[in-house]
């Protein structure tokens, strides 16, 4: 009830909101700021009137506005990176709008350089934006995206200073902020916070959406308060197409076909946009994007002590991304919006493996496979509405947001073989396998156990926010007001259903399933197995196979759970300019409801009455926590080139789903010694409903220098300060588990750290030549548990160097980009008795342009040139966890646009 009565009120505020007629009643400039032939919009670009110390920057579409101004004559001085400087008189009469036309001059050449087709334009967007930010943060803009081979946002995002991205089978998929694990971010999508299709988690798989569909990409490092709390990394604000982004209807089509040298295969990629103005008051945008690529991988990996796998890979993913906005703008004080975005990331895959476990005369080998399609969507629908009355903006927004990860029908297979013929060093970076001839006679090796499962999770969240702001004087200086609520409604469930046959298959072997040989580079594969073969088998025997009921009774019901979680946020912030200082600070406060349901799932084999099955008991539980999270953050303009920030702000992250999750697994096992007696032993793994929410203090120093033209040079220091930092550990003979032998569950930890430096360094020169450098510098410190002990280590996933160089060059005929990315090392986790290492990764890539004529673009990429592949480590570097090749990929391409 009370998460209904909080959504109602939400939705009914905004709609009786959009019914009210807003009128102006006071003096007031809307103004546009474009170039002479009035087919560009400049987007943040700073305009002021000195004579009263007011300023505010151009939006999306190049808007600009001042309110509640008396008449009478004001200079509008107008600063965009880039371009000279402009200034212009205006004349506002009370109670009345007076919209000027303001134009960046070409005269001297420095705005063509801006128009220059592709480079230049795309950073002296993000630059200016940058700059007039409150917050700090970086951007990328369309036009930047366009300059790289990035299939996605998340690849887009890794080129800023203080980003790296955790890759999936060579793609960029997470986007990790300053060393922060993914989980701890925040993303949205037009405004909308977006739920995440995987089971468990809260961070959003950033590849599932095509980079054509985006306008810009906008990295916040510091929040305020009118800003989502739960960014202890930072938030990520993807913003889709819109019409008003452009003065004329636009339109443009791309064709692709990319070539990837490990699997010999070409992959297409088609994609198209298109805006239309019907009106001055009505517009829509939209873009489609579809790409089907093939490629692969080969892996070898280890447990760095008696077990080594080979594992061949083939992988062919599928992208469908559309969007749909439209913009209704009656007035330039009500303006209406419709935003939609959808995307499906598919992944087909067929893993081939064979597992060597190295015992003396008890060695053996699996072989195995797994057949599995899975499909991800996230949709996202957000209205809303902004309306200026005589002293106050009113803004509101009303969304709806799901995401879901179906997994059907996936098949795994296992065939096993004794062979006590087999060795293997496994302190190499790439373990050799040796194997006699039985090794490689799939004949010999006995069928198993086969795995059907059929998984499915899905996160819907539904959303409302109202924001009020006003105009107001603080003494002597100008300022604003603001507060609003905000309320977000979440469910994500995960159901599971495992069958797992392991009875007798009948003398059936692998030599049943024989296919040709993997084309497998560390080491003999042996023959492979025939997918359809093992699919048809399955479906046709299905019937007649042995059911392991209890095991799959386990697998399924342990996996099978609900969670629910309702947010209520309410602020109030202050900006003032204070001379060259402006100050937003403010507080925030936000209360969450969690609740989940799911099972307590024991199997119970008892050796001494003969007795083995499965006890499932409902769990359920709930608690409620509240946060009121201050902050400030601090921007003063030393000069017209000089910007200093400093910030300090609270945030908080919850736990991810998994953890906090109302799932036990239990197995309870009795027994006979050889005396005997009879010994019972205990293990579980379990979520923890009781985890509280990571808090952290955060503390930013940055000073920007903008020297003229485009270029910046930067350097911030950061400082994060964490609490509750969650580990997992072993709570075996706790209060609540005692008498268990082990227990595996998340728990709320000691406080970790991170303090670091970001530098960057931009410029463009006149002859055409363009160098982008960023590295960032950091240190953290946490606690976790290794063989029951507290260890100290560093965050996950955080590397102490990231950089970024790129070398470009363009002139009206071609742009040429070549970047590095670079990751050193990082913790990745505790691994029973080890500590798994990811190796440091640097990769090298190319893109080139022709510009046949103003309307037509071909082009070339090359990804990956120098074939990095990914690797990890235990201990030490030359224990192998995992090695891992990609290939290189190439793309041949044009992009058509009007």
């Amino acid at each position: 009830m009370l998460r209904l009565s909080k959504l109602t009120m939400h939705c009914l505020a905004a709609v009786g909101l959009s019914t009210v007629p807003f009128t102006l009643l006071a003096g007031d400039i809307a103004g546009t700021l474009t170039d002479e032939n009035q087919a560009r919009m400049f987007a943040g670009a700073l305009v002021k009137i000195p004579a009263l110390n007011l300023s505010t920057e151009t939006r999306r579409d190049g808007t600009f506005r001042f309110t509640g101004l008396s008449a009478g004559s004001y200079t509008l001085e107008v600063s965009y990176l880039g371009a000279s400087p402009v200034t212009q008189i205006v004349n506002v009469e009370q109670n009345g709008v007076v919209n000027p036309v303001i134009v960046l001059s070409d005269k001297d050449k420095t705005i063509a350089d801006i128009l220059v087709k592709g480079q230049r334009s795309g950073q002296a967007r993000a630059l200016n934006k940058q700059r007039a930010s409150d917050k700090i943060s970086s951007i990328v803009s369309a036009d930047a995206i366009g300059q790289f081979p990035d299939q996605n946002a998340a690849e887009a995002l890794q080129r800023l200073p203080g980003l790296s991205i955790e890759r999936d089978q060579g793609e960029g998929r997470f986007v990790g902020i300053r060393g922060i694990d993914p989980n701890l971010n925040n993303v949205t999508i037009n405004g909308l916070n977006v739920p995440s299709p995987e089971s468990g988690v809260r961070s959003v798989a950033l590849d599932v959406i095509p980079s054509e569909l985006i306008q810009s990409l906008e990295v916040s490092k510091t929040v305020t308060p009118d800003m989502d709390a739960d960014a202890i990394g930072g938030s990520v604000e993807v913003k889709s197409v819109s019409a008003f982004d452009y003065p004329t209807d636009t339109a443009k089509f791309s064709a692709q076909g990319s070539y990837n040298e490990l699997v010999e295969e070409v992959s297409p990629k088609l994609s198209g946009a298109v805006t239309h103005k019907f009106s001055e008051s009505l517009g829509v945008a939209a873009a489609l994007s579809w790409f089907e690529r093939d490629f692969g991988s080969d892996n070898i990996e280890s447990n760095g002590e008696d077990e080594v796998e080979q594992r061949d890979y083939t992988i062919t993913r599928e992208r469908l991304g559309g969007a749909v906005n439209v913009d209704f703008r009656p007035d330039f004080n009500n303006q209406y919006y419709l935003r939609t975005m959808y995307s499906e990331f598919s992944d087909s895959e067929y893993r081939q493996a064979n597992t060597f476990t190295f015992d003396g005369e008890d060695s053996e080998i699996e072989r195995e496979s797994k057949d599995r399609d899975e499909t991800q969507t996230i949709f996202t629908v957000a209205a809303g509405a902004e309306h200026q009355l005589e002293t106050w903006l009113i803004n509101w927004q009303l969304g709806y947001a799901k995401s879901d990860e179906d997994e059907p029908n996936a098949l795994y297979y296992t065939f096993k073989q004794d062979n006590d013929s087999i060795s293997a060093d496994l302190n190499s970076v790439i373990p050799q396998v040796v194997q006699n001839d039985d090794a490689m006679d799939l004949s010999l090796y006995d069928l198993d156990e086969i795995s059907f499962e059929d998984n499915y999770t899905k996160d819907v969240e539904s959303s409302a926010k109202i924001d009020l702001s006003r105009k107001i004087t603080l003494g002597q200086y100008d300022g604003e007001i603001k507060f609003g609520s905000k309320y977000r409604s979440r469910e994500k469930d995960r159901d599971s259903n495992v069958y797992i046959y392991d009875g007798d298959f009948d003398g059936i072997t692998g030599e049943a399933f024989v296919a040709a040989s993997p084309d497998y580079n560390f080491g003999d594969f042996g023959d492979g197995l025939n997918r359809s073969a093992l699919r048809s088998y399955f479906n046709e025997q299905r019937s007649s196979l042995e059911l392991a009921e209890l095991d799959s009774e386990v697998e399924s019901n342990g996996a099978t759970y609900v969670n629910n979680e309702d947010i209520f946020a309410a602020y109030t912030m202050v900006t003032a300019d204070i001379d060259k200082l402006r100050v937003v600070a403010g507080l925030r406060y936000e209360r969450t409801d969690f609740s989940t349901q799911g099972m307590r799932v024991e199997l119970v084999e008892n050796e001494e009455t003969d007795e083995e099955e499965v006890v499932n008991t409902d769990w359920s539980a709930d608690r409620d926590y509240e946060h009121w999270l201050p902050s400030i953050n601090l921007r003063y303009n030393l000069n017209d080139k000089v910007v200093v920030r400093g910030a300090f702000t609270q945030t908080l992250s919850r736990p991810k789903f998994e953890d906090v999750a109302a799932y036990q697994i239990i197995e309870t096992t009795t027994e006979e010694e050889d005396d005997g007696s009879f010994v019972t032993e205990r293990t579980a793994e379990a979520g923890n409903p009781e985890l509280k929410p990571y808090e952290a203090n955060n503390f930013d120093l940055t000073v920007e220098y903008y020297p003229g033209n485009i270029g910046v040079i930067s350097a911030g220091y950061f400082y994060k300060d964490i609490d509750n930092f969650i580990v997992y550990a072993d709570v075996a003979d706790t209060d609540d588990w005692e008498g268990y032998d082990e227990v595996t569950q998340a728990i709320n930890g000691d406080s970790a750290s991170l303090h670091g430096l970001e530098l960057a360094w931009l410029k463009t020169f006149d002859n055409g030549f363009l160098i982008s450098a960023n590295g960032t510098f950091s240190t953290s410190d946490a606690t976790t548990y290794l063989d029951g002990e507290k260890y100290e280590t560093s965050l996950p996933n955080q590397s102490d160097r990231i950089g970024n160089l790129t070398l470009g060059y363009e002139n009206n005929a071609v742009s040429l980009r070549l970047t590095m990315t670079y990751k050193s090392e990082n913790f990745e986790e505790i691994d029973g008795d080890f500590i798994r290492m990811e190796d440091d990764h640097q990769q090298v890539d190319f893109s080139g342009k022709y510009y046949v004529n103003d309307n037509m673009v071909i082009y070339v990429n090359g990804v990956n040139l120098t074939d990095e592949p990914y690797y990890a480590y235990f201990d030490q570097h030359n224990v192998n966890a995992q090695y891992e090749e990609y290939g290189r990929t190439f793309e041949l391409g044009f992009t058509w646009q009007m």
